[in-house]
């Protein structure tokens, strides 16, 4: 399954997080995959495209870094397999 994952950088600064990523790297479980990730060009958030069948490591990888971001998690879809999924009721 997918997940877009916001993160929103705690008192609105990046760089704490960002020294335990070059420090630490993702700190992902076993499982849990990035698929890719963005920034906004403000540095308040970032947006991960996130993968795994478990979704409990996300949990266990949200819990190293909530000290340092809030983060938000919304299980998704692409838009073919919405399509797909509706297609029958359209």
């Amino acid at each position: 399954m997918q997940f877009l994952v916001i993160e929103h950088f705690k008192d609105g600064d990046a760089r704490p997080a960002y020294r335990r990523f070059n420090e630490k790297g993702r700190l992902c479980p076993e499982g849990l995959t990035v698929l890719n990730s963005w920034v906004d060009v403000g540095f308040g958030r970032c947006f991960l495209l996130m993968e795994c069948d478990d979704a409990a490591l996300l949990n266990q990888w949200s819990a190293g870094w909530s000290d340092l971001v809030d983060i938000e998690i919304v299980p998704v879809v692409t838009t073919k397999d919405a399509s797909d999924a509706l297609a029958p009721y359209l």
